[in-house]
């Protein structure tokens, strides 16, 4: 039995797809019957709750051979950070109880900053607590920058025309569609090839500046001249406050993109041929973004 949790997710339901299509028993994890009634049409077992549950997720981990593990986001928290330690709490007490012995886990590049990076330093907690579960072999994807992340700028290109982030403009970065996140774990989940604590990059097929990427998402859209703007740090906030973002994940955002601009989120991130993934972003900009734009 897999567990998936996550499972209504970007990644979490090409995985469950995958495994059911190599014959694995799966059961899938959400907050709702509904949203996970396509997953259970094709064979999934549902398990219905709050992953901050311990003991719903105690049950939930039952029979595991392998679990996938994200902290999914939350929209309504009022502390970003305590909310990601109630669910690495729930984990990590599900996992131990169970006696869980593989985990994947979608982590990020900049995960080995445990201060400084915003959410991505809740992975960072992630990723050490499940150091401390007896017998949990784990393997950390530390993901690049999701490419389905732009899908948040259409308001403001056609609002305002601009394409902007808090990110210094050359600044490159590794940028990775959540498809090709999902064959990574799936490979794996299906191989149980990992021993011990260990992480792999996972970094699309190319790092690339904000411009760069405005170059490319404009193209698609029929704006070629698609300018990119690098938003001051409490111009960003006041923007995904007006958007409305709780402060605090404002500032888990900002903070993240500061760590960028200075250059430790992406210490320790090398390409090479095995991290490297296939979906290139003129193939999102034209396949899903400029259909989102209209």
């Amino acid at each position: 039995m897999y567990v998936i949790t996550g499972a209504t997710g970007h990644t979490g339901h090409y995985i469950t797809e995958g495994l059911l299509a190599a014959g694995q028993s799966v059961r899938v994890i959400g907050r709702s019957a509904e949203r996970l009634q396509s997953l259970t049409a094709l064979g999934a077992e549902p398990a219905v709750g709050d992953l901050a549950d311990q003991a719903f997720l105690t049950r939930a981990f039952a029979g595991a051979r392998a679990v996938y593990l994200v902290i999914p986001p939350k929209w309504d928290v009022t502390d970003w950070r305590t909310f990601q330690r109630s669910l690495i709490a729930s984990y990590t007490a599900a996992l131990t109880a169970n006696k869980v012995e593989k985990a994947v886990v979608l982590s990020s590049v900049g995960a080995h900053m445990l201060e400084g990076a915003g959410p991505v330093s809740g992975l960072a907690e992630l990723e050490k607590a499940l150091e401390k579960v007896p017998g949990l072999d784990v393997l950390n994807l530390r993901a690049g920058f999701f490419m389905e992340n732009f899908l948040g700028n259409i308001g403001i290109i056609k609002a305002m025309g601009i394409f902007g982030y808090p990110v210094n403009p050359e600044v490159k970065m590794p940028m990775v569609h959540t498809h090709d996140i999902a064959q990574v774990a799936l490979r794996h989940l299906l191989a149980l090839d990992f021993k011990g604590h260990s992480h792999v990059f996972v970094s699309g097929p190319a790092d690339l500046t904000m411009p760069e990427v405005a170059a490319i998402l404009g193209q698609a859209i029929g704006k070629p001249d698609l300018a990119f703007v690098s938003f001051p740090p409490a111009d960003a906030k006041a923007g995904m406050m007006q958007s409305g973002l709780p402060e605090t994940i404002a500032d888990g955002y900002v903070e993240l993109f500061q760590a960028l601009n200075g250059g430790e989120y992406l210490a320790g991130h090398v390409r090479n041929a095995d991290n490297t993934t296939p979906t290139t972003l003129s193939w999102f900009a034209e396949t899903e973004f400029k259909p989102a734009f209209g």
